[in-house]
């Protein structure tokens, strides 16, 4: 068996930049695409509403807290990602199988253990976050059937992070838009024909998941690379499995922080009535889109890192977070940009309320054009993962985008009560975080470098 495959990228040699975008562009698009479907979704229930609009801001209320628990299994998987990327880069065939059958087996374990929680609890956390009345039962009907298919996207984002780990992000979007297009195709046929509503972009966001896992699955199973599932590696390793927590739950964490500062803004809003609530859920959707296209290059970035950090090659390393910038910058400042612009035109696809429009290009304006600041921070917190330092960019997350939005919104806001001023704490404290990260990539790096030179 070949360490890589005609999917891989080979990492540790070769142009940095093109085997950025080879692994980055994939993965845009793929996070794009699974965007885009979630607004057709909205839009979708939107022309077959019924019930005065509130159908499209009852799902939309569960937006915030669906992207907490996704993101933290997002982040929990970038483990597995960061920990085989390593053993490629040692050449550890054996650990790097191990690493995948303790991956695959976990990811089902945990995904059920946070659907019992997410199906027990909806309409707890929805009441946490100020949901409307007019929304919460609709919203809490919708977040039951969601978690109850969260063991599926589970499996589905862990055997992704497997593929990504060799630099094969072509198949994983491939999968994802295969499963996105049967989506669009149930959500007419759930919601038009049989005249469903929060339950029929349910079930359907369930089949897509169902088919991007399965077909997910069958490709590492048939892999010819180390990264493939062996029948008789499935099991929970205990020192591979502890490396992938390592990383990856303060991976998981700092997304769970950053989705719960989000949910500390939108209680803000949800407090100025359902037109806010609607409103904020349409700029979510959004903005939703643009930050997948902000991150995809740190994506890349951290299997990069960790490959030639276990192949003892830092310069290189160094090298791909400085390009991963470039990419970052360029692509989020100008597809940032042309959002801000059209805010309006943007929001009206999915609302035809003036007010709801109004508050969605609000935060549209603030937010988006911005946005690139946060792909540079994601491209540090990256490189610290794949460094092997996961708890600095988690607590970078846990000061600046939590404690420090929890004060803006509590103290802040009050003196200054205008939402402009309320989403102004998005881009300041993406600032703050960079600074702090580059305190502790340098001296890392500069360790890495002197470490190999006196070997």
């Amino acid at each position: 068996m070949s360490s890589l495959n005609k999917n891989d990228v080979n990492m540790l040699s070769g142009s940095i930049f093109k085997g950025i975008l080879t692994i980055s562009i994939p993965i845009m698009i793929m996070n794009v695409i699974q965007s885009l479907f979630n607004i057709i979704d909205m839009s979708v229930l939107k022309m077959f509403d019924t019930d005065g609009g509130y159908t499209v801001g009852a799902v939309g209320a569960c937006g915030t807290l669906i992207t907490l628990i996704t993101g933290l299994l997002i982040g929990i998987s970038s483990g597995s990602n960061v920990v085989i990327a390593k053993y490629i880069g040692k050449r550890d065939t054996e650990s790097a199988q191990r690493a995948v059958g303790a991956s695959v087996v976990f990811a089902f374990v945990g995904g059920v253990v946070l659907s019992v929680t997410g199906v027990l609890c909806a309409e707890i956390f929805l009441g946490w976050m100020n949901c409307p009345d007019r929304l919460i039962s609709d919203a809490a009907h919708y977040f039951r059937l969601y978690f109850a298919g969260v063991p599926i996207l589970m499996v589905y984002n862990f055997c992704a992070a497997i593929l990504r780990s060799t630099g094969d992000s072509r198949r994983p979007m491939v999968f994802l838009t295969l499963g996105g297009m049967l989506k669009v195709t149930c959500n007419f046929i759930f919601v038009a024909g049989f005249g469903m509503k929060v339950e029929g972009v349910a079930i359907a966001t369930i089949i897509s998941w169902t088919t991007s896992a399965t077909l997910s699955i069958i490709a590492l199973i048939k892999n010819d690379s180390v990264a493939a599932i062996k029948k008789e590696k499935l099991r929970l390793y205990k020192k591979e499995l502890s490396e992938i927590l390592t990383v990856g739950v303060p991976a998981g964490l700092q997304q769970g922080l950053y989705s719960f500062a989000n949910v500390i803004i939108a209680t803000a809003v949800n407090s100025l009535g359902p037109d806010a609530t609607t409103g904020l859920s349409i700029a979510t959707n959004f903005d939703g889109l643009l930050y997948q296209v902000v991150i995809a290059a740190s994506l890349a970035v951290m299997p990069y890192v960790s490959q030639n950090i276990g192949n003892r090659n830092p310069a290189r390393a160094a090298k791909a977070v400085k390009e991963g910038i470039i990419i970052t910058v360029a692509l989020g400042a100008t597809i940032g940009a042309s959002f801000a612009i059209f805010s309006a035109e943007l929001a009206s696809i999915m609302s035809d309320n003036p007010a709801v429009i109004a508050y969605a290009q609000q935060r549209l304006i603030v937010v988006a054009s911005t946005y690139f600041i946060c792909g540079i921070n994601e491209i540090f917190s990256a490189a610290l993962r794949g460094m092997g330092k996961p708890l600095v960019p988690t607590c970078a997350t846990l000061i600046y985008m939590c404690l420090f939005r929890f004060v803006w919104v509590y103290f802040v806001f009050p003196l200054l009560p205008n939402l402009t001023v309320l989403y102004l704490v998005w881009p300041i404290g993406w600032v703050l975080s960079i600074i702090t990260l580059l305190c502790f990539y340098v001296p890392r790096l500069r360790r890495f470098k002197r470490e190999m030179a006196e070997a």
